[in-house]
């Protein structure tokens, strides 16, 4: 195996991507970058943001750098705050829904290969004025993964999953 180059990436720096899901994903490491080990993006996210209860077949770390997020994992319901960190092993289902009126998250996945998802529901990032009813996108999972509940909230015991559309994903 070839050995990494080091790589050294200050506040703001990388690749600014819109994320058709909601959110300003600023690249700190890609999957090249790291020999496929793992991937790394700063999420910049506003009130209301909320992904579908899915899976997928690789780790998820996220730390919470600013804000306020109800997380729902593997059946638990947890209220963070900035300084939290969850780890969701591949498999496990999850979702979470921003609080605060903007929140700000370090996620990395690894292996890196789920990075394909994130990076092709992405655009270019032309800031937070990105005109999204002119988009569109085709939801392609990648191999191993699997959106749990697409609406409703009937396997849970809250409900707000079950508020979300295209644009949540």
């Amino acid at each position: 195996m070839t050995p990494q180059a080091p790589i050294i990436r200050t506040a703001g720096e990388g690749d600014k991507q819109t994320f058709l899901g909601g959110g300003l994903h600023t690249w700190k490491l890609l999957a090249e970058d790291t020999g496929g080990a793992l991937f790394m993006f700063e999420d910049e996210m506003v009130k209301g943001k909320t992904t579908p209860l899915h899976t997928h077949p690789t780790d998820e770390i996220s730390h919470l750098l600013e804000g306020e997020i109800l997380s729902y994992v593997d059946g638990v319901e947890t209220r963070l705050t900035a300084g939290s960190v969850v780890y969701v092993p591949r498999g496990v289902e999850h979702a979470f829904l921003v609080l605060s009126d903007t929140a700000r998250i370090l996620a990395m996945g690894s292996p890196g290969t789920s990075q394909s998802f994130y990076r092709g529901a992405s655009i270019p990032a032309v800031g937070w004025d990105q005109d999204f009813q002119s988009l569109s996108a085709t939801l392609s999972l990648p191999p191993g993964w699997m959106l749990a509940h697409a609406s409703g909230a009937d396997a849970i015991s809250s409900t707000w999953l079950q508020h979300w559309t295209l644009m949540d994903l």
